[in-house]
């Protein structure tokens, strides 16, 4: 354990940034693949289930979550924030180009 910088030598450090659990990689791999990945991006909106299941989504939880885009639902399952709001965005771009033609 490191020492606190203003604290005693011993004290516990409370980490003000929280990792994503272990058991939400899936879901963030598929969010991370949203964001970066065009093809994958193309696949999962002609077919969401299809792309989730590839993703390795298995639970029935989080594909509903990721389906709706429902931040609060997939922060709660451990989904990374900037994830989710990326995956959102190119999602958002993809359904509506126009929107975001000068971004």
């Amino acid at each position: 354990m490191r020492p606190c910088a203003r604290g005693r030598p011993g004290d516990r450090v409370t980490a003000h940034y929280a990792f994503p659990p272990a058991h939400a990689y899936a879901l963030n791999r598929c969010l991370f693949r949203l964001k970066s990945d065009t093809a994958f991006r193309a696949r999962f909106l002609a077919e969401p289930e299809a792309a989730m299941a590839e993703a390795g989504l298995g639970e029935e939880e989080p594909r509903g979550a990721l389906a709706a885009l429902d931040r609060d639902r997939l922060g709660a399952l451990g989904a990374h924030p900037y994830l989710v709001f990326m995956a959102d965005l190119r999602l958002r771009m993809e359904r509506s180009p126009e929107t975001f033609e000068e971004f």
